[in-house]
């Protein structure tokens, strides 16, 4: 985490909704089971944001307020925005740290 020096854009409802609209071509890559956000799994999930910068991942179990809790927990352990979320789940971006190799919001 303290290797990102990096202050996480604002987004407009415009971005945000252009990420969802990419997100709903992805698939699932992240499977969040009933542990929830392991280091592990936050580890993984700091890997694939610096590959692709949009990650989806899905949640097993937990209800609504858990499954809340634990998106706003993955979100600042990584740290990233969560630009959407429906039912089990979760749309993560951050957006590369060098500008020129940006890829989903240049």
């Amino acid at each position: 985490p303290d290797r990102f020096i990096m202050t996480l854009p604002e987004l407009t409802g415009a971005q945000r909704t252009h990420l969802r609209g990419l997100g709903q071509r992805l698939s699932d890559s992240l499977r969040i089971g009933r542990q929830g956000p392991t280091p592990a799994l936050v580890t993984e999930l700091n890997r694939q944001l610096d590959t692709r910068e949009l990650v989806k991942a899905r949640f097993e179990s937990a209800d609504r307020d858990e499954r809340a809790a634990m998106i706003d927990r993955m979100a600042a352990d990584t740290p990233c925005l969560c630009v959407g979320a429906v039912g089990r789940t979760a749309l993560f971006y951050r957006p590369h740290p060098d500008a020129t190799k940006r890829q989903v919001l240049a």
